[in-house]
């Protein structure tokens, strides 16, 4: 890596240090500074019209950009074992370029070769899951882990968990994808889960790692779990949910969406049924999966 390429990801990692939005509503303010050395110096009410801001937003970001732009993030980012993926980098998947709305920077930790498997399936569903969504996940799962597919989630409680743990114990590998920054993993209760995906799996946030939760960016990160992924397998949901939001993210951009049908008495039946409704493939074993992903007659080869 040139000195010139090191200096403009540093300013590239400050600016999102200071600023962490997706690429779209950077992209006007890299088209006018590609090298971004007039950010510092630009006239606020410009810098507020390139990025939508208000005039006293711009005047804080340039204050605080201008703090940041000499620390030495990829350094500051190694020493925590963190790998900043700006959208430009080649590692950075094709998959979530397509996105609207694309992450501008992927923060990671863990096993980075997983990032670019080009066999991933989502696994998502309730915070309230109950055992059912463990025994579904478990049951389709060992078809998927034999053809090499990584299964994403989103660290969330229950059906996020059930997903990320029954892949670790059946010997595949594992991806997820935070709402948070990657120095305040949440929920609590998942901290030595993703201690042990930050060096065996994979953790992936599109937030700087001082980032706290906060409850809008959980459907933001939603959008990353679908573009990851070339399906989403929904197991129990709520007919409103997060999870169905997913959903609505994956069918926009053209993913395969299964769906494990469930009990007629139970609400969190209601979202998986009536995705089936709108068209899910309904699911429950992993042969149903691959085979529709085009996967299955390779099995025997």
């Amino acid at each position: 890596m040139s000195n010139t390429d090191e200096q403009w990801i540093n300013r590239f990692l400050a600016l999102h240090y200071v600023f962490p939005v997706p690429m779209n509503k950077l992209q006007p303010l890299i088209e006018y500074t590609p090298t971004l050395s007039q950010l510092e110096k630009m006239q606020t009410n410009l810098l507020s019209g390139l990025l939508k801001i208000t005039q006293n937003r711009a005047i804080q970001l340039q204050n605080m950009y201008q703090k940041f732009v000499e620390t030495p993030f990829l350094q500051v980012y190694d020493k925590h074992q963190i790998t900043p993926i700006i959208f430009t980098n080649p590692n950075y998947p094709l998959s979530l370029k397509s996105l609207y709305d694309p992450p501008a920077v992927l923060y990671v930790k863990g096993d980075t070769s997983l990032l670019n498997m080009h066999k991933k399936l989502a696994i998502i569903g309730s915070r309230e899951a109950t055992n059912y969504s463990k025994k579904s996940i478990e049951t389709i799962l060992p078809p998927l882990i034999s053809r090499n597919f990584a299964i994403v989630s989103g660290l969330a409680k229950e059906a996020d968990t059930m997903a990320h743990e029954s892949t670790i114990a059946l010997g595949g590998k594992t991806i997820a994808v935070l709402g948070t920054g990657l120095f305040h993993i949440y929920p609590k209760q998942n901290e030595e889960l993703a201690k042990k995906m930050s060096k065996e799996h994979l953790l992936i946030t599109e937030y700087p790692p001082y980032i706290t939760p906060k409850k809008w960016n959980f459907p933001m990160r939603n959008r990353i779990i679908s573009g990851l992924s070339q399906g989403v397998v929904i197991t129990e949901a709520k007919e409103k949910s997060g999870t169905v939001s997913t959903m609505e993210h994956a069918l926009e951009n053209g993913k395969e969406i299964f769906a494990i049908p469930g009990s007629i008495h139970s609400p969190l039946s209601a979202g998986p049924h009536n995705l089936i409704l709108e068209g899910a493939k309904p699911v429950w074993n992993g042969y149903q999966i691959l085979d529709e992903l085009q996967e299955f007659e390779q099995i025997n080869n």
